[in-house]
């Protein structure tokens, strides 16, 4: 089995403590449909990735998705916050339900980011996914200082593939990535550093 990131350069120790410094200070105003998952939003949280759809392709949830696991779920990802290691993002739409969530891991050790996640399903296939991807990799690349993020997908997760490459990903091969439970499932593994994503960005020159 594979610890990602597969690529370490070891981040200055004052770059280092900036990403978390930054990790830790991250926070939504109240008129925000996006904020930090707390256990009050178990509940809503469950009913999401209970769903097949959501949580079949995602090995970093829980193999059993109980409403006891999906409070344990985020129990540690505000103790990893804490720690400037990892963010659990829960985003709602219109009508105030729960529309997706972002689960991020950071290795401020190596300025680097893994973003996962899903979207409800009759959300899916209507470009909000790719939008809302492409939007949360440059917030990590800008707001919390990374400089590599990494991605993982199913081997038949074609979706999760396309979008990825199409947003500038390389593929660099297949791994097997651990989950929760201590089992491993085979994935395909991308990068993307910090200059890549910057030289797909529009110029700001006239």
């Amino acid at each position: 089995m594979a610890d990602i990131p597969l690529t370490r350069i070891n981040a200055a120790p004052e770059k280092a403590a900036a990403i978390r410094a930054a990790v830790r200070a991250v926070g939504f105003p109240e008129s925000s449909r996006r904020r930090l998952a707390s256990q009050k939003d178990a509940a809503a949280f469950h009913a999401l990735v209970a769903d097949p759809l959501v949580s079949g392709p995602i090995y970093t949830l829980p193999k059993l998705v109980t409403v006891e696991a999906t409070r344990q779920f985020i129990a540690r990802h505000i103790e990893e916050q804490a720690r400037g290691e990892g963010l659990l993002l829960l985003e709602f739409d219109e009508a105030g339900a729960l529309a997706a969530y972002h689960d991020i891991q950071i290795w401020p050790e190596y300025a680097a980011a893994e973003l996962g996640g899903a979207i409800r399903p009759d959300r899916q296939n209507a470009g909000a996914g790719g939008a809302g991807a492409a939007a949360a990799f440059g917030w990590l690349f800008e707001a919390i200082g990374v400089d590599l993020i990494c991605e993982t997908a199913a081997l038949d997760n074609i979706r999760t593939r396309k979008l990825l490459e199409r947003i500038g990903f390389r593929l660099l091969g297949e791994i097997e990535s651990r989950t929760p439970g201590g089992g491993a499932r085979p994935s395909l593994y991308f990068e993307m550093t910090r200059a890549e994503w910057n030289a797909r960005q529009p110029s700001t020159i006239d």
